[in-house]
């Protein structure tokens, strides 16, 4: 069988049904952005996020071991070449990998994020620490796109921002539980420019006013970052925006939360979006997706070009039964409509 042959679905409707509740379980924000997808998206990216939570899970529960990872790129390999583990997150990725042409190179690059946290890598520079939340975040905001229908470079570099500005954004949230574990993530360069020695803080993390800035400055290149992500969204498909809006809102809402209600200190507070306000943020990206401007070209970031190249080389083959019926049809009838009435008002 051809690896990308859609003759074949290894997952049942158990099995979506599992990964459904992996999300649940694992990301309320994320699960709660999920509910907004169209159901056509919303299924494979339930599957994605079990597989990508397994990997991870397995890496930590036996303490960052090789051999964990030697088995995931063993499973990811049988995902792609048709023979999945039984297990109902490997069955939904050999289907989704397939349907949607995702370049192998893509999830091989979140398994070499995995093994740089096994290493226990610290990262000198700011760009450094990008080549890792490409690693561990751009790459599934590029198979989330993918999903989407969407290969157009630009778009794709507009997910590797919003995956690594969501990166960013854990980081900063979890210094104190990640510092607790002798994990840090934040550049070292700007620690030591901050007057934080790194092996001290590892030893005693404290919340100083030093920390503090660092984290402020982390969090100002994740919100720079955002705002270059809306630009993506607004090259995604119409039905899928809204969903993709809210989880960006509801991440950076989580730098907010750190900022403004516990003053910075994620050493002995773990920041948290209540119930009420991810609604809010969920309605409010409802009303404004349509409205996003995709504006001019920005340059992809350094870390984020070996995915976008890794997609531009992959033979992409027709999906079964994508984007037929007359929901999809009405869909692109509408957006039809939003480019003329763009034109017409900013005279592109």
């Amino acid at each position: 069988m051809h690896p990308f042959s859609p003759d074949v679905a290894f997952a049942a409707r158990d099995d979506h049904a599992a990964c459904r509740e992996a999300i649940r379980q694992g990301s309320r924000s994320f699960f709660a952005a999920s509910l907004i997808l169209p159901s056509r998206v919303r299924t494979p990216a339930y599957g994605l996020y079990a597989f990508c939570r397994l990997s991870d899970d397995a890496v930590d529960v036996e303490g960052g071991s090789f051999s964990a990872l030697e088995r995931l790129r063993e499973r990811l390999a049988g995902a792609y070449e048709g023979r999945p583990n039984p297990v109902a997150a490997d069955r939904a990725m050999a289907d989704l990998v397939r349907r949607y042409a995702i370049p192998r190179a893509v999830p091989e690059a979140l398994l070499d994020g995995l093994a740089w946290d096994a290493e226990g890598r610290r990262y000198e520079t700011l760009d450094e620490l990008f080549d890792y939340a490409a690693r561990v975040a751009g790459t599934v905001g590029v198979m989330m796109t993918l999903m989407m229908g969407v290969r157009e470079p630009q778009t794709l570099a507009r997910a590797c921002d919003l995956g690594i500005a969501m990166q960013l954004t854990n980081i900063a949230r979890d210094v104190g539980e990640d510092a607790r574990a002798g994990r840090l993530y934040l550049p070292l360069c700007w620690l030591r420019e901050a007057g934080v020695d790194p092996e001290a803080f590892l030893a005693r993390p404290g919340a100083t006013p030093a920390l503090k800035g660092v984290l402020a400055r982390l969090l100002c290149e994740a919100d720079a970052l955002y705002t270059r992500a809306r630009r993506g969204i607004a090259q995604l498909p119409l039905s899928c925006r809204p969903a993709i809006l809210a989880a960006a809102m509801l991440y950076a809402e989580i730098g907010r939360e750190l900022t403004s209600r516990y003053a910075l200190d994620s050493i002995t507070h773990r920041a948290r979006v209540g119930a009420t306000r991810k609604l809010a943020l969920v309605a409010r990206a409802s009303i404004a997706s349509p409205w996003l401007s995709d504006g001019a070209p920005i340059a992809p970031l350094d870390a984020a070009m070996f995915l976008i190249e890794a997609v531009a080389r992959h033979p992409v083959r027709p999906l079964r039964g994508a984007d037929n019926g007359a929901v999809s049809q009405f869909l692109r009838v509408l957006e039809m409509f939003e480019r003329l009435e763009r034109a017409e008002r900013y005279g592109d």
